[in-house]
């Protein structure tokens, strides 16, 4: 009987004290905490829940000195150009400058004529120039009153203008003459009435160029008619532009 009691004892205790397989070896005691003075380190349970440390580093402290100003770099390129803005206000009026030094003066260049006749003239068996015997206008002497010519001094582009009064029952033909080139006629028919007939036109003179107006010769008689009270018979002209002006 007693056999048997010491067979179960000790099948009993080998059962339970048998470690299982690659198990560490631990102690019966390791849940308990070292003995105070023993100088065993403390399980690492116990500071399972310490806080986490971490370190903080204040940049401000460790901020340098302000170092030197560094070159000037390259000007980068110009960007586009903008849309312009709106027009500001009106700034105050300023103040009047002073006079200015005085300028050249303009040298202009004028010419002209007005002439009339205060007697009739015939033609005869040839071409006859118009003479006339009264001026009202004559700068620089330019009309020559002794052969009823305008002598051009000043090139340019001149004005002329001729007035005559018809005879009754005569034909009228005068003509406006250009050195010896025709350049314009008056004409008026035989009439029982007499009437006043004009004639203007421009040209272009050159220095020494004349002008001048002539009876024309014809088969019948050619007549323009005035008197010594009333003017009827003008001849005019004038400068309208120099050349190279």
């Amino acid at each position: 009987m007693s056999g048997v009691v010491l067979l179960l004892v000790s099948f009993s205790s080998h059962v339970v004290m048998a470690p299982p397989p690659n198990a560490p070896c631990r102690k019966c005691c390791d849940h308990m905490s070292p003995a105070e003075g023993s100088g065993d380190h403390p399980t690492m349970g116990e500071f399972s829940h310490v806080p986490e440390i971490r370190t903080y580093i204040n940049m401000t402290i460790l901020k340098g000195d302000k170092g030197d100003r560094g070159d000037r770099g390259t000007p980068g390129k110009v960007g586009h150009e903008g849309p312009p803005g709106p027009q500001g206000v009106s700034g105050s009026r300023g103040s009047k400058g002073q006079m200015g030094p005085q300028g050249d003066p303009c040298k202009l260049q004028y010419s002209a004529f007005s002439v009339a006749r205060r007697k009739s003239l015939h033609s005869d068996d040839a071409y006859q120039a118009v003479i006339f015997d009264t001026v009202f206008v004559n700068l620089d002497n330019s009309f020559d009153m002794f052969q009823g010519k305008f002598l051009c001094r000043v090139a340019g582009v001149y004005f002329f203008n001729v007035n005559i009064h018809t005879w009754n029952f005569k034909e009228t033909y005068l003509h406006i003459m250009q050195n010896d080139m025709e350049r314009a006629i008056v004409y008026a028919q035989p009439s029982d009435r007499s009437i006043m007939q004009s004639q203007s036109m421009m040209l272009e003179l050159q220095p020494g160029d004349a002008v001048w107006t002539r009876l024309f010769k014809r088969d019948r008689e050619n007549a323009i008619y005035s008197d010594d009270v009333d003017v009827y018979i003008t001849f005019n002209g004038y400068l309208i532009k120099p050349s190279g002006n």
